[in-house]
């Protein structure tokens, strides 16, 4: 059974749970969500373990999809287990793995299998075996037109009445960019205190707190859009906001990264890492994303440059000396702000951070 994700949210309120589901897609935020989703349901129906598998891991072997469909509750309770696939590509071995589970799925048991990759090369004989065994939800990235039914619906669900006027203003800020499109709804979810809003109404809800801008630079810094982060750093500063008071945010968040990157090389899983941190679901590809990019001396790297760019928005220049013998409270600014932005770059993106670095130290 093929379901789209809104027929999936309908399968799951009435109950009737498969065996084995395959929930994949480019869109993240609609597969993360919809894995949640089924989680859920399934405790609610007295799933209470959940054994995780994760094919993306170097020691990862298949038999082990066998040996956990094989083995016994510890409590004879039902169970699920949670095969993760990053790439969507199981390979030969993990294909004839997932079809022969789906000839004989074990009773009290749910397969879960999730992929953040998708397209219709994927589609081979390993999930025509899922979709005859159980049921597959593909979360194809949304069209334009389709965002506003979106962040609707989305609003409503948290209890957030938006005007389509200010559902207009959301998509038209984050540039139909579905998650950043779902972090901001949750944002204004915080902001708005229970009120309606209308267009006006939101743009002045906006005006009025810097933080609604600056969540925005962080995230896409961290999911690695740089071009994103890098304009919501002219907007602040055409907003006439402070480093120093920005940085605070920003260093809570490089911090977390650093604590999640080292649990990853202790040889933990990502999920767990981001579960450690208490990551919300709305922001886990952006730190999966980041936790990709760089190990934890790159992110302690990254700390190292926030307390720089800190003195610099103080207004100390001790690495621009010879920039200007009395410097003037404009040229302070103007090279904190480029260094701010330095820093924004190379979280977003690796190469700009050893560019930059390398830069730094021939004029050292």
């Amino acid at each position: 059974m093929a379901l789209s994700p809104a027929q999936f949210e309908r399968h799951i309120a009435a109950g009737k749970l498969s065996p084995v589901y395959l929930i994949a897609g480019d869109e993240h935020l609609l597969v993360l969500e919809a894995a949640d989703a089924l989680r859920a349901a399934a405790r609610a129906q007295g799933y209470s373990e959940r054994d995780v598998l994760e094919s993306g891991e170097s020691a990862f072997e298949w038999h082990e999809l066998a040996h956990a469909a094989s083995s016994l509750s510890l409590f004879g309770s039902r169970r699920v287990i949670d095969l993760r696939i990053p790439t969507g590509r199981p390979g030969k071995d993990g294909s004839e793995a997932i079809q022969e589970y789906c000839a004989s799925p074990p009773p009290d048991t749910i397969l879960l299998i999730t992929a953040m990759s998708w397209s219709k090369s994927h589609e081979t004989a390993w999930v025509d075996a899922v979709h005859d065994a159980g049921t597959t939800v593909v979360a194809w990235p949304l069209k334009l037109s389709a965002l506003p039914e979106f962040a609707q619906r989305r609003a409503s669900s948290r209890g957030l009445a938006l005007t389509p006027d200010a559902i207009g203003v959301r998509i038209e800020r984050t540039e139909g960019n579905l998650l950043a499109t779902a972090q901001e709804i949750d944002k204004l979810v915080l902001l708005a205190g229970g009120r309606a809003l209308d267009g006006e109404a939101l743009e002045s809800l906006v005006a009025d707190t810097a933080r609604f801008d600056l969540f925005r630079l962080v995230d896409a810094a961290f999911a690695g859009d740089a071009a994103r982060a890098l304009h919501a750093v002219d907007l602040l500063r055409a907003e006439g906001e402070s480093i120093p008071g920005m940085l605070s945010w920003l260093v809570t968040q490089l911090n977390a990264v650093v604590r999640m990157a080292r649990l990853v090389e202790r040889g933990q899983s990502v999920d767990a890492a981001m579960r450690a941190e208490h990551v919300w679901a709305t922001r886990q590809a952006g730190f999966r994303s980041a936790l990709q990019r760089g190990r934890a001396a790159f992110w302690e790297a990254r700390l190292g440059d926030a307390v720089r760019v800190e003195r610099l928005g103080k207004g100390r220049l001790p690495d621009y000396a010879a920039e200007a013998r009395r410097p003037s409270s404009d040229l302070v600014q103007a090279i904190a702000w480029r260094e701010f932005a330095r820093l924004i770059g190379a979280i977003a993106d690796a190469r700009f951070a050893r560019a930059t670095t390398a830069r730094r130290q021939a004029s050292a």
